[in-house]
């Protein structure tokens, strides 16, 4: 950024990077940019002095930075290098600069400026923009432009006396900086020589989407370049659709067969019709022993937290989470448990886009691996859902615990997404389609304004009715920690799923509606349709030939949902709870009506469904699109986000998932410490 012309032939040139303690110091004398060592606050105390005039000023701490001035013959710098506090230390080494770095920089500028009160500035302090021609263009943030241009109009002619104190020249300087103008650049000299290229002697970020044209980053696939991007992209995509495709046809064939053609060939007129309902605890319990017995055998399949924790630290996921993963997730679907095949999907093709990345493409950067296996993760929830924008959002929503941080990678993931939807979708020959839509599809005719309030109204309700299940399932996990089921050798894996199961089975016989992951049971529920027409469970009555027909059934449906999705994820079961929080949201929607008729039950169920799912997930913009396709209502998308948005700000410090973390490489860019 900041450029030094050398004096007599000396072709060393200007650094500015981030620095990790790992790096180690150059002499001034070597050839090439000082790299200054760093590794504890205590560094920065000892920073090298600018000599002039027989005086030493120290240039020290400013904010979060310092200058390094390292000097040869008189009183002329040769290099200087931006260098970061010890508590940005932890960055990549390649980490471009950007956010509040700015504001440390400019700090750093006024002390550079009392430093040299009663010297001009020299003529070799200069900055050029470059171009791509000359060698001279740096891929750097815009917001070091704005440094640019504060160093461009920085000329001092004559400062004020070397007596000066920081106390009387803190402000001032900074205020002087922004009244100069910026054509008092144009009256210093320029360099006597042309300096060396840039490119070959500054830290490159860690990828960048252009190096230099299309056809040239193809030829040589530059990694992290857009050519190379579209064709990994393309084949994450690819495969990662066949994957969902083959883990389709298998869940749903084994459905059919479990819940409807062996009742069929073995109860239904061979059993007495009031023992059909035996047939639940037979199929539930005998497939959860088979969920933890595969858990116990083949090991530790991971989760959606899993999942997150190994794209925050490494990147990717190992592969040999993926047969676990596959046997765990469907015993615990065919189950009837209430989860669903969204995290295991997102789990698998997670795996799977990080090895084609590390051992196909043989990807090495660990930022490059990360966006790939985004692209995998982007893939499968485009894939299940239908809907691609919406997929691709929850994918990278759900990794933080506040908005999009990994921004860099969206229009990849998106694409990934898509070429696994038109893949997974032509294989098993499924439209993109409204999944709820019925006749009276849409039903929101008018999008008022007003609707906004009331969808966040709507969703503070359903934040309010997360934090209860947050609270209980914390204290049910503490239960079975008691009992010692949390092992992480898995040893009790059996005892904890047939302990889970209890709960699944207790609401499940009673209350049918709570079983499954509520994917298409959802319409059932927000239509309150009779319970036969429940899809996957038989027999449809239960114990009780429970219906959803008054203001307290429906709230008792809603919390029996969420009391199941506890007691299952408690069990050690594997899936995924999206669907089923929407199924609970849209129960508790429909129990809003009782009292309000003049609400709309479409409006009801969706907002108390975001405002369920995106307190647990975090993920408020993918939510509203997911809902607003799914249900085939545009109109009430306005009131969805709303109920989302305040969902989202009502659980800020109630995080679920606890490996959403802040993205460890802007942190100092994000929030500004105080």
């Amino acid at each position: 950024m900041m450029n030094s012309q050398p004096k007599d032939g000396d072709e060393r040139s200007p650094l500015l990077t981030r620095n990790r303690s790992s790096y180690g110091g150059r002499s001034a004398n070597d050839g090439s940019a000082r790299r200054p060592s760093v590794g504890s606050r205590s560094d920065i105390s000892r920073s090298p002095r600018l000599s002039r005039n027989g005086l030493s000023n120290s240039i020290t701490s400013i904010g979060s930075a310092y200058w390094d001035w390292p000097t040869t013959t008189g009183s002329i710098p040769n290099c200087q290098s931006f260098v970061l506090a010890p508590e940005e230390l932890n960055l990549p080494p390649q980490t471009v600069l950007m956010g509040s770095s700015k504001l440390v920089a400019n700090a750093s500028l006024a002390s550079l400026r009392r430093s040299m009160n009663s010297t001009p500035v020299p003529s070799n302090l200069l900055i050029e923009d470059g171009s791509p021609d000359d060698g001279n263009f740096l891929f750097l943030e815009s917001d070091l432009k704005e440094i640019e241009s504060e160093l461009r109009s920085n000329k001092t002619t004559e400062g004020p006396s070397p007596e000066t104190t920081e106390e009387n020249t803190d402000e001032s300087d900074d205020e002087e900086c922004e009244r100069r103008p910026r054509d008092t650049m144009a009256s210093l000299p320029a360099p006597k020589r042309p300096r060396p290229s840039l490119r070959d002697t500054m830290v490159q970020p860690s990828f960048r989407r252009a190096q230099k044209s299309f056809y040239k980053d193809l030829k040589d696939f530059s990694e992290g370049s857009i050519p190379q991007s579209i064709v990994i992209a393309t084949c994450i995509g690819c495969v990662c659709g066949v994957v969902a495709f083959l883990y389709y046809t298998v869940l749903d064939a084994l459905l059919d067969l479990i819940w409807k053609e062996l009742p069929k060939r073995f109860v239904i007129d061979q059993w007495p019709e009031h023992l059909y309902v035996l047939w639940m605890p037979l199929v539930i319990i005998t497939l959860s022993v088979c969920c933890g017995l595969s858990i116990y055998f083949l090991g530790e399949p991971g989760d959606l937290a899993y999942t997150i924790k190994c794209l925050h630290e490494k990147g990717y996921k190992d592969t040999h989470h993926i047969i676990p993963m596959v046997a765990a997730s469907l015993f615990t679907i065919l189950a009837g448990a209430s989860l669903g095949p969204e995290a295991p999907l997102v789990a698998i093709c997670a795996a799977v886009a990080g090895f084609i990345s590390k051992k196909i493409f043989k990807q090495s950067n660990t930022n490059v691996i990360r966006k790939h296996t985004f692209m995998g993760m982007a893939g499968a929830l485009s894939a299940f859902f239908g809907v691609p924008l919406g997929g691709s959002l929850f994918a990278l929503e759900v990794a933080s615990r506040f908005g999009i941080e990994y921004f860099e990678h969206l229009i990849e993931s998106i694409f990934a997404g898509e070429i696994c939807v038109v893949i997974f979708r032509s294989l098993a020959r499924l439209p993109l389609q409204q999944l709820w839509a019925n006749d009276s599809t849409p039903s929101v005719n008018r999008a008022d304004p007003y609707l906004i309030i009331v969808g966040a109204a709507i969703g503070l309700l359903g934040a309010g009715a997360a934090f209860l299940f947050a609270n209980f399932h914390w204290r049910l996990m503490a239960f079975f920690g008691k009992l010692g089921l949390l092992d992480d050798d898995n040893r009790f894996a059996v005892p904890r799923v047939l302990l889970g199961a209890s709960g699944v089975l207790f609401f499940g016989m009673l209350i049918p509606q709570t079983l499954f992951w509520g994917e298409f049971e959802f319409p059932v529920l927000a239509t309150l349709s009779p319970a036969s027409d429940l899809p996957h469970v038989w027999p449809t009555t239960g114990l009780i030939n429970f219906e959803m027909d008054s203001c307290f059934k429906c709230l008792l449906v809603g919390f029996s949902k969420l009391l199941a999705i506890s007691f299952t994820v408690a069990g050690g079961y594997r899936g995924g709870f999206i669907f089923p929080f929407f199924t609970a949201g849209a129960a508790f929607g429909r129990a809003l009506c009782f009292p309000f008729p003049n609400l709309s039950p479409v409006l009801s169920t969706l907002c108390f469904a975001a405002g369920i799912n995106v307190a647990i997930t975090r993920t408020a913009l993918a939510t509203t699109l997911i809902l607003s396709f799914l249900s085939g209502e545009q109109l009430a998308e306005p009131a969805i986000l709303g109920a989302s948005i305040a969902s989202l700000f009502a659980t800020s410090y109630m995080p679920f998932i606890k490996s959403q973390i802040a993205r460890s490489d802007i942190d100092h860019s994000l929030y500004i410490d105080t």
